[in-house]
This record gives structure tokens, sequence and C-alpha cells, in this order.
């Protein structure tokens, strides 16, 4: 038995086989699908978890509850990772009530079919387990149009915000364990699934805002104690889009052409100070990891060859998926291109952000015909300089 804190048992699974979560984005260190019971005069189960893990799931709540029946489950996302289990926790616990919005039964009816023994509630509702008393803030389009926070007290279980990738290593509350491999993943989980969402992620930080936090319980990663204010901060920069100096470069190459541009530009920007530099390979490096920096740093320099009288492939991807997270604020762009024989990278690259990033250009591109020389390489280290001049600008 794993208790938090107060009668708030954590019942959730590791999941340490899955190589892609959602399909796309890498779990090198796993994930976990957090899950919590309150044991009180009626007991409730706060979210579930992916159905494979069912049967651990059920072990952990008899663990806790023994023979005594489930009264409550708050569904506060139905995003099947974390209501894949629903139907059969029915089964187990036939007299449960589901607690949930109006559009998290819609969401149920069409995943499970169940659509009996439900009890509605909207913002601010609050529902008494005995000496518990939850109350529920609805939190829309973080990252799903039902998606809810459960408020006990000062504890929070807030559903995916303020989650991370990586399997939890024994230790459950952040001051258990050793944090430090979960920061970079946090970004990286918020710039993938919930990046599009910073509008209504302050929205919900401001139903927050003033309400004291001794747990946040979120589905993925550790419940957070020790670090409640780096997190919530963490989440506030992000969802403003607030960005620290530093430079990304990607690039696409075939024979190494156009990488050495790549090079030429990262050593000019570092001769004029600066020191946040990221270079990757758009190939070879998974595209969350790109997004993840994009997400962090100011700075944005991108580079391909022409391909197919267009742009290579696996630019004009990343591209599309940069676009797709509508990332505001102030970006600094520039970028780069080679051809053989008909120049279109570099001015489909420029069709990118006038139609769809929206970035501030810095620079002037550069078009390398076939092989660097003396002056596209001055042209590669001017831009490089250009974008360390208007980041210290």
């Amino acid at each position: 038995m794993i208790t938090i804190t107060n009668n708030i048992h954590y019942v959730g699974v590791n999941d340490r086989s899955k190589s892609l979560f959602e399909g796309l984005w890498p779990l090198p260190n796993g994930v976990s699908y957090n899950s919590y019971l309150i044991d009180d005069e009626k007991t409730c189960i706060i979210d579930t978890v992916e159905v494979d893990f069912f049967t651990q799931f059920i072990e952990n709540i008899r663990e806790v509850l023994g023979d005594r029946p489930v009264d409550y489950l708050v569904v506060n996302h139905m995003e099947p990772d974390h209501s894949g289990s629903i139907a059969l926790l029915r089964k187990y616990y036939p007299d449960m009530q589901i607690v949930g919005n109006k559009k998290t039964f819609q969401m149920m009816q069409g995943f499970f079919g169940i659509s009996d023994q439900l009890l509605e509630v909207k913002n601010g509702d609050t529902l008494s387990l005995g000496s518990h008393d939850l109350q529920f803030v609805l939190t829309p389009m973080v990252h799903w149009p039902e998606t809810m926070m459960t408020l006990c007290g000062t504890t929070l279980f807030s559903g995916d915000a303020f989650g991370c990738f990586g399997a939890l290593n024994g230790g459950i509350i952040d001051e258990q364990i050793n944090c430090d491999t979960f920061w970079l993943e946090m970004v990286r989980y918020y710039s993938n699934i919930v990046g599009k969402y910073g509008i209504p992620v302050q929205n919900a930080l401001k139903k927050l805002d003033g309400v004291k936090l001794d747990y946040i319980c979120s589905t993925h990663g550790p419940v957070w104690h020790e670090h409640i204010e780096k997190v919530v901060g963490l989440y506030d920069r992000m969802s403003r889009y607030e960005t620290e100096p530093g430079l990304v470069i990607c690039y696409g190459t075939m024979y190494g052409n156009t990488e050495r541009m790549a090079e030429h530009i990262a050593r000019a920007a570092s001769q004029a100070g600066l020191k946040n530099i990221v270079v990757y390979n758009v190939s070879k490096t998974h595209h969350s990891y790109i997004l993840r920096d994009i997400f962090r740093y100011r700075g944005l320099i991108v580079g391909a060859p022409t391909y197919n009288t267009g742009l290579y492939h696996e630019m004009e991807v990343l591209l599309s998926k940069i676009a797709g997270k509508d990332i505001k604020g102030d970006h600094l762009f520039g970028w780069f291109g080679s051809h053989g024989w008909a120049s279109k990278a570099v001015s489909k690259i420029a069709e990118w952000n006038e139609q769809h990033l929206h970035f501030q250009p810095v620079g002037e591109p550069v078009d390398m015909k076939q092989a660097l020389t003396a002056e596209t390489q001055a042209q590669c280290e001017a831009l490089g300089r250009a974008m360390a001049e208007a980041m210290k600008g």
C-alpha cells in the first residue's frame, strides 16, 4: 500500500514496455499511468489506468480496500490511457457511480457504451466522501474538451496537467526520488502533448490562483510535493510561450553538404557569444526532442536540401509539426538550404514561415548551390552572428 497523505493512496502502474506514447513519442524511460484512491466513509478512485494493466490495477485497489466496494470513480480525463479500465472496473464494482462533466459522459458513451449511474458535475460543484470533500474545476482543452481537475483540501488531482514522461522507479512522491531526469521530460511532454493549448492552460492556472496546494497528483510522473512551485512555474512559463536565450539549429542532409552549413552557422553563433546552442539532424533525432527545445529556446534556424523540386521530406514534416503547435511569442527564425541544379528549399522554408509559423525573420537566408564555397561559408557565418546579435538585442 502506497499512501500519499491523509488516506489518499497511489494505485497506479508503470509501463516499461511501450516504445511510443500515443504511437508517436519515444519512451526511453517508460511512463506511469497514475490513479489514486481516497479511503473514507465513501471510497473514491480518481482516474483509472490503461486497460492492459488492469490486473495490476485491481490488485492495487484491493490491497487498500479488501472486499469493500468502490462508491465513486472520478474521471478527470477520458483519454484511453486513463479511462481504458472504466468498463472492467464497473464489472468489479457494479454499484459504483461515475463522476464527470457533460462532455465526459458524451465520450464515455462513445468509448464504452456506459450511460447509467452517472453523477454529472459542473465547475465549482462539490462532493463529500465523509472527511474528504471534493471540488471540481473544469479545465476544457487542457488538452481535451472534457478535461477537469479535482481538489481535495490541499491536494489537487490534475489529470494530464503537470505530468511528464518516465516510469516511477520505486518512489512516488518527488521528495522520495531524484527528479533530475523528469524536468526535461516534463518540457518534452508539455511541448508535444499540451503545447498547442497555451491559452486553456493559462485559464486553468487562473482558476487555481490563490489555492494552497500541498500535493499535485498528476496522471503521469511523480506526485509533486517538494517542487510544486517549480512545476507550476514551469507550466506557467511554457503556456505563455516564454523562452530563454538559446538557439536550435536543425537540418536535413543527404550527402553532408547541408550539414557543413549548419556547423558553420553554429560555430559563428557561438563565437558571437551565444552559449545555449543545440544542433539536430532531423532524419536522426526524433522530432519530439527538437520540439521540446524549440519551446525552450528563442532562436530557431532550419536548413535542408531541395528534393524532388520541393523541400527535403523530413524538414517538411518537422515544419508541419511546429506549425501544428501554434507557437506564439517572439521566436527568432533563420533558414538556409542547398540545391544541385534547381533551388526550391529556401523559398519553401520562407513560405512555411510566412503562411504558418509567423516567427520573426533574422539575417539573410543562405542558398548553397552544390557544395560549400568561401562565399557561402561567409554567408552561413553571417547568419549565425545575426541570430546571436538579435538574441542579445
